[in-house]
């Protein structure tokens, strides 16, 4: 516990300490990515009503339609959009799809209360997690580089490839879904 604690500049205090700390520093972060999606949206909508303006504006919304039109933002909305405040708790206890959850509910405009209430939990869960096992595998990590570069290099290859092929599979998946919805359009 020591160790997990010195790394958030926490060492030597108790558990409930860290724990307050690691949930107010993700309830921060997560409430910012929201905020940041709101202002997003808000902005877009006054860019769009606005015939004329600075073209830096103009660029940059069309920059905020292209970036949320990408397939990892689309599926974060997704989420979003489907699960709404379910998705934001259970987004805390993943990787890859938290700022992206967090940002579709602001761009999506989730109601601040429902977004913070969903968020209370999860951050409750991601401090714990944090507090305890997380680091921890990150530490355990870089003990087995110290004693066995070899060993580590072969988990990441591992990891790699897993990774590469549950990618490879949504890209032919995706691909499948378009094809099979331009056929029947034709």
């Amino acid at each position: 516990m020591t160790d997990v604690a010195q790394a958030y500049g926490l060492g030597g205090q108790p558990l409930l300490v860290v724990l307050v700390a690691l949930f107010a520093i993700v309830l921060l972060r997560s409430h910012a990515t929201y905020w940041a999606g709101r202002a997003v949206t808000r902005g877009a909508r006054l860019g769009t009503e606005k015939i004329a303006g600075p073209r830096w504006w103009q660029r940059t919304v069309h920059r905020v339609q292209d970036v949320t039109s990408r397939p990892a933002a689309r599926r974060g909305l997704d989420l979003v959009r489907r699960w709404g405040a379910l998705a934001v708790v259970l987004a805390y206890v993943t990787v890859g799809v938290q700022t992206v959850v967090f940002a579709g509910s602001g761009l999506l405009r989730m109601p601040y209360l429902r977004f913070t209430l969903a968020s209370l939990p999860g951050a409750a869960a991601w401090a714990l997690i944090w507090a305890t096992v997380g680091l921890g595998a990150v530490y355990g990590a870089v003990a087995l580089a110290a004693a066995s570069p070899w060993v580590l290099a072969g988990v990441a290859a591992l990891v790699a490839l897993v990774v590469a092929l549950v990618l490879l599979r949504r890209r032919a998946t995706a691909r499948d879904d378009e094809a099979g919805g331009a056929s029947t359009v034709a």
